[in-house]
């Protein structure tokens, strides 16, 4: 994953994968089939190491708008430093494979669906109980925070600082939380 992530995939050839996983040319072929195969599976790994994150900073369980703001800081940390600088590598394979690859779309399309759905079921949740500032409407909030977290993501390589990417995130965020009187 390491490999595909800093060089991406058609710059990966196989002696930087026969270098990675310390396995001869055979054995890798034997273990995952082709570079194509690799390169699935390490983005599936990816995908399913960012759903976890979300599972646990959303947490049903937690009071819905810290689970929003928990959230949201981590992609701030995500997107900070030597971290941002890196980037992502959904984004890095969105931008070189998405369109010419179906199997490529259809890992990145289920994942901003299921991100998109954790985020409207925590934003209903904070409406349920009273936070969402007026006209704020669950789903549609969900979708501009997919577009914006991903949108950091990309400014992140420009290597912002965390202050500035964290006001804007509070920034967005208090245009749909509803304001507590003092």
């Amino acid at each position: 994953m390491g490999v595909f992530w800093s060089r991406g995939y058609h710059a990966t050839a196989l002696p930087d994968l026969l270098r990675a996983t310390k396995l001869s040319r055979g054995s890798l072929y034997a273990a995952f089939g082709d570079k194509h195969s690799l390169f699935l599976r390490s983005l599936d790994r990816y995908v399913a190491d960012a759903v976890t994150r979300m599972d646990v900073e959303l947490d049903p369980r937690r009071e819905p708008v810290d689970g929003l703001r928990a959230y949201l800081a981590g992609y701030v940390e995500r997107t900070s430093g030597a971290n941002g600088r890196r980037g992502c590598l959904l984004v890095a394979t969105a931008m070189e494979l998405a369109g010419r690859d179906a199997e490529v779309d259809r890992r990145i399309g289920s994942f901003f669906k299921a991100m998109e759905a954790k985020l409207a079921d925590a934003l209903s949740r904070a409406k349920a109980a009273g936070k969402l500032a007026d006209g704020v409407e669950p789903s549609s909030a969900a979708r501009i925070l997919v577009c914006f977290l991903w949108g950091l993501r990309v400014v992140a390589k420009t290597a912002p600082t965390r202050i500035t990417s964290q006001a804007a995130v509070d920034a967005l965020l208090d245009r749909f939380i509803r304001k507590q009187p003092i």
